[in-house]
């Protein structure tokens, strides 16, 4: 009996916490639904600029599964750092030279691959070659490049953005349940002072959290790193600061320390489905734009990868900076409602 009574209090607290319910019910469904939307209109397609081939390798390329798209050579730099292309190719006095975006070792053996079999296609024997040697140059990455290589700068963003999100909103929910929030705002201090000074003072922990996870990450587990380490501390520190503020901000909707952690499979895992694990598709991959990490993760292997400077990772920058300034407005707003009249 003691045991039947137990079970039954125990539906009755989840029967009547309906978030609770709901996230055990449909929360699965949700993210089952997005797997499956983003899995299904995956980019299978790769596309690859030709500045000098014949017409019949560019035959050869559309049926190993490869577009050809015809460009100068400036022209493709310019799509390949806009990640429009793989890679270009080039026949001059009967060598192949090929310039290859190697960030994903994934895209970039497949690539070579069918480019290779293109290669061998001129010929009716289907063999190699031998007037036709190729030269492989890798613009960003490397031919050695190891698969956490690809997404180490991911995971620094994902890491420093996940935890920092957890605790910050736990923590600002826990001054809320205790009353000390109740007790400051009791006191002449305005709302945007409480914000602010909780936004420094967490602030300054994942400064150092930061730093230890970016460290770690490179001079630890040697992932590849090319651009300035300052800059890769600074969208880390920035991902810290928009996961801080979006973590405080939501702990307004919750009661309860397991609230705040349900909103992990509603917040945080969509996200990272648009950070560059899946290639997807332009509709797809505009609902990305709204989520903070994807401009984390760019950023990052912009730096990493890509050796690009503080430039290039300007809008990345901006956005993640507005993004912080917004949710902390949103906190100081959101907080009139505990001020006692």
């Amino acid at each position: 009996m003691r045991i039947k009574a137990l079970a039954l209090r125990i539906l009755h607290q989840l029967v009547n916490d309906k978030r609770t319910l709901a996230l055990i019910l449909f929360a699965p469904l949700l993210v089952l639904t997005l797997i499956y939307f983003i899995l299904d209109t995956t980019v299978t397609d790769m596309k690859v600029g030709v500045v000098n081939a014949p017409q019949k390798y560019i035959e050869n390329l559309y049926e190993n599964n490869i577009t050809p798209v015809r460009c100068t050579e400036s022209e493709a730099l310019q799509m390949m750092k806009d990640a429009e292309i793989l890679a270009y190719v080039k026949m001059v006095s009967g060598k192949v030279y090929i310039d290859i975006d190697g960030s994903n070792t994934t895209k970039t053996s497949a690539v070579l691959a069918a480019m290779e079999q293109a290669k061998r296609g001129m010929n009716s024997l289907q063999q190699e070659r031998v007037d036709l040697k190729t030269e492989i140059n890798y613009v960003y990455g490397a031919g050695d490049l190891g698969m956490f290589d690809n997404f180490g700068s991911l995971f620094i963003g994902f890491l420093v953005f996940f935890f920092t999100f957890l605790i910050s909103g736990i923590s600002f929910l826990q001054e809320r349940t205790t009353g000390t929030m109740e007790k400051l705002l009791s006191t002449p201090i305005k709302r945007w002072e409480i914000v602010t000074g909780y936004v420094f003072g967490f602030g300054a922990v994942t400064v150092v959290q930061s730093a230890i996870i970016t460290f770690y990450v490179i001079f630890v587990l040697d992932v590849m790193m090319i651009g300035s380490l300052w800059l890769v501390m600074l969208v880390t520190l920035l991902s810290a600061m928009t996961a801080l503020s979006l973590g405080m901000l939501l702990s307004t909707a919750a009661a309860s320390e397991f609230q705040m952690i349900q909103f992990i499979p509603i917040v945080i895992v969509p996200q990272v489905f648009f950070t560059g694990l899946f290639d997807l598709s332009p509709e797809w991959a505009l609902v990305g734009r709204f989520m903070p990490l994807y401009y984390v993760a760019d950023a990052l292997d912009r730096i990493m990868i890509r050796g690009e400077g503080i430039s290039s990772i300007a809008l990345d920058v901006s956005l993640l900076l507005g993004l912080t300034l917004i949710f902390m407005i949103a906190n100081t707003l959101l907080l009139k409602r505990y001020r006692r009249i």
